[in-house]
């Protein structure tokens, strides 16, 4: 019996060849077999999976996520329903049927869809009402990947393709040997209307499902071809009522139906694409994305569109498990903004305005959350991504001038959830980077949210508690307005990223007002208890105070989580703790105590909570967005080492490639874009400022490609899940010793090198020139 040899990471070429060498000629062939090779595939989208994050509920946020059938910021996304019409979570990984598969924008459960509708392939008795129709199926034959989807439905014998365009889609439908075979349109509620073209083998129509942010006369106009002949055709009206033999039908919930007999085996394809702009965009749209292709050209083209945007950054190691989870991420972070513009005949972009229902020149972008996303997906886009966020910056510009505002939550248009000012990060980081952009219209825009305080569309829009906060520097806690301290907090970081930009574009005097309001941070810190704290409107501080309560003066947060948003001056958050080692103890303290809380704002336990008590790590709430960047202040403290020890325990624990693989929402790209950065070695603690904060690189190897042609390779020795340390480090085979990377030196490429151990090296980055950037150090 051959004697299998396991070679261990770490082990070297010359272990491995003094091993050899004592070996039988039997032994030597069974460990050439064995030896493992790095884990590096020329395919990388083999790594994606759709479905991490799926198994979530109201209750508990694995993710949130659905399986988005999709290209890389695509106009439309397609996924399977397992939920009714209308449910934020439309698909759940536990459950065991589906609806049909429907063309979905949904960038949350929370914000909920718009413009949806589905395709459904039945068999024998017509069944088309949404409960009625649904099939059973199995994990074990379905297919998820960015590009493609596939699911048995095991009712019908039938087998369902799915493969997208940037605004289209291309379905292939397997049928059985039947008399009476299928294919539902469900074109939703709130507004709808199908026509049957039998002569062109079409279905035509709109949806106008929407949960808020859009005009009167918002519509998503569709087009689906078929390849075969109807053999018979209905329609529905509302409350489901069928309508034999009738090609049109339009009402508050419609749908069309199309009927044929098949042969066993026999392929129906279909071919659709909408717009929202014109029934003509569409089969403009569809003749050109899809046109004549096959559908197997179609998926080709797809899996291309994935391969040329994950393979920016490659990763050689040899843990399948890690390659599969950062991938996954990967895919998610490259998902949303969405793009909200198409090409008309002449092939010029223009867009329907969510904001004043017009067609209009230019780019536009929609479903996002500034709130999460300023943190780390667009600095990944500025980072690897910069003509994307060209295009996006005209989008906010575009934004803009249709609506007088810029946009906080879009979907599509201006959505009031959550709090901040963080477009002004955004805008001012991409100028930072060099990335294009109309920056006096777009600094004009910034400087409105941050003076006037009338005429908002919506509260998450502008600033809320304006006046007062630009009258005594911080918004009150006792003047009704809620989360007055999280919005302090944004609302300061908001100032230096004016401040920052203003100086950019040399408005000096600007920029030192706005420097002096980035301060405001300091009003809301209680020196008593060392914690941010809700301030009354004649300077008191609110009581009675407990700094574990959720929400009330913070935002799906508490105070221990909120103080450490001050992403611009953590040296001036340092000093009024009193000096690096009372900041590390206050860091060490949320890590270190139960996972205790207060949720008497809400009533309940809200779910964010609960993924906080969940995981074992104290207050450390790392599911949702206010804290994440906190593990990284060590390094301001000089105690990098305490940074490299979480950042690893959370990249090993927190996230996997399966359903339940997240620890909280996923939000837009932000909680995946966290996992991005810190798998690769660093992160953009304060977006604004060229500068990632080190952490702990997961890889043995990463190659970036940057746009501008260069390449910076990040590679680590003695790297595995006991040695998260950094020993030492190199850059271009020199010395480096400070625990932040610089955007041009990244730019430049070139290679950053660690040496990591099991124990920490508590001399390594903690000079006082290797801390990065605060403003009080200015």
């Amino acid at each position: 019996m051959a004697m299998i040899v396991t070679i261990k990471k770490g082990v070297g070429v010359l272990g491995c060849l003094l091993l050899f060498s004592c070996m039988s000629k039997e032994e030597k062939t069974t460990v050439e077999t064995e030896i493992p090779k790095p884990k590096l595939k020329e395919s990388l989208i083999g790594y994606v999976n759709p479905l991490m994050g799926t198994d979530s509920e109201f209750s508990l946020s694995n993710g949130n996520t659905y399986p988005a059938i999709a290209r890389p910021w695509g106009m439309n996304f397609w996924t399977p329903m397992t939920a009714k019409m209308g449910d934020g979570w439309t698909y759940k990984y536990d459950d065991h049927t589906i609806r049909g598969i429907k063309q979905t924008h949904q960038p949350s459960p929370w914000i909920n869809d718009y413009a949806a509708f589905s395709l459904m392939g039945v068999t024998g008795n017509l069944k088309y009402k949404e409960d009625e129709r649904a099939s059973w199926f199995s994990h074990k034959a379905e297919i998820v990947k960015p590009h493609y989807y596939q699911v048995y439905l095991a009712d019908y014998d039938i087998n369902m393709e799915v493969s997208p365009t940037e605004r289209a889609a291309h379905f292939r439908m397997t049928f059985p040997e039947a008399d009476s075979s299928y294919i539902v349109l469900d074109a939703f509620f709130k507004g709808s209307k199908v026509t049957i073209i039998p002569e062109e083998r079409k279905i035509i129509g709109y949806c106008r499902n929407n949960n808020g942010g859009v005009p009167d006369n918002f519509h998503n106009y569709f087009v689906a071809e078929f390849d075969k002949d109807f053999e018979v055709y209905h329609s529905w009206g509302d409350q489901w009522k069928l309508q034999r033999n009738i090609k049109e039908s339009e009402g508050e919930h419609v749908g069309a139906i199309v009927g044929f007999k098949t042969r066993k085996g026999e392929e129906v394809h279909v071919k659709v694409a909408s717009s929202f702009i014109s029934p003509e965009q569409a089969q403009i749209t569809l003749d050109r994305e899809i046109g004549e292709d096959a559908f197997e050209t179609t998926k080709k083209k797809a899996k291309e569109a994935w391969e040329q945007e994950l393979g920016r950054i490659r990763i050689e190691d040899e843990s399948i498990d890690d390659l599969r989870t950062f991938y996954s991420c990967l895919y998610r972070v490259l998902l949303f903004p969405r793009k909200f513009y198409e090409y008309d005949a002449n092939n010029s972009i223009h867009h329907y305005s969510p904001y004043n229902g017009k067609v209009l020149p230019g780019y536009m972008f929609t479903d996002n959350g500034f709130w999460d996303t300023f943190r780390a997906v667009f600095p990944f886009f500025n980072l690897i991504y910069p003509d994307l966020n060209k295009n996006i910056m005209e989008g906010l510009a575009n934004t803009y001038k249709e609506s007088g505002w810029l946009p906080e939550w879009a979907s599509p248009g201006h959505r009031d959830c959550m709090i901040g000012s963080n477009s002004a990060p955004i805008i001012a980081d991409a100028m930072s980077k060099g990335v294009e952009m109309n920056g006096e219209l777009l600094l004009e825009a910034m400087l409105k949210n941050a003076t006037v305080a009338t005429g908002r569309p919506v509260n998450s829009v502008g600033r809320a508690g304006l006046t007062e906060y630009n009258a005594l520097g911080y918004v009150p806690y006792d003047v009704r307005i809620h989360e007055n301290v999280a919005r302090t907090l944004e609302y300061a970081y908001a100032d230096f990223a004016i401040a920052s930009m203003a100086e950019r574009m040399g408005k000096q005097q600007l920029a030192a007002t706005y420097y002096q309001k980035a301060m405001n941070y300091k009003n809301v810190f209680d020196p008593e208890t060392r914690w941010m704290r809700g301030k009354n409107k004649n300077g008191s501080f609110q009581k009675p105070f407990n700094p574990l309560k959720w929400g009330d003066a913070f935002t799906e947060g508490n105070s221990l989580h909120y103080t450490w948003s001050v992403f611009h001056d953590v040296q001036g958050l340092i000093d009024l703790m009193g000096g690096n080692e009372a900041f590390v103890n206050r860091l060490d303290e949320v890590f270190s105590m139960p996972p205790d809380f207060d949720a008497s704002y809400y009533g309940f336990t809200i779910h964010e909570i609960r993924e906080m008590q969940l995981v074992n790590m104290g207050n450390y709430a790392h599911g949702n967005q206010p804290i994440q960047h906190m593990i990284y202040l060590y390094n301001y403290a000089g105690k990098p080492y305490k940074t490299q020890k979480q950042i690893r325990e959370v990249l090993t624990k927190l996230y996997a490639a399966t359903p339940d693989g997240y620890c909280g929402d996923e939000d837009n790209g932000q909680t995946s874009a966290w996992y991005v950065f810190s798998a690769l070695g660093f992160y953009p603690v304060t977006p604004v400022i060229n500068q990632y904060v080190i952490g702990s690189p997961l890889f043995d190897k990463v190659t970036i490609q940057l746009s501008n042609g260069n390449m910076f390779k990040i590679s680590s020795s003695g790297n595995d899940k006991e040695a998260p340390y950094i020993q030492e480090a190199s850059l271009n085979k020199l010395p480096y010793a400070k625990t932040f990377l610089s955007y041009d030196t990244i730019q430049k490429g070139g290679t950053l090198h660690f040496r990591m151990g099991t124990t920490p090296n508590k001399n390594w980055g903690n000079a006082p020139d290797a801390v990065p950037y605060s403003l009080s150090n200015q």
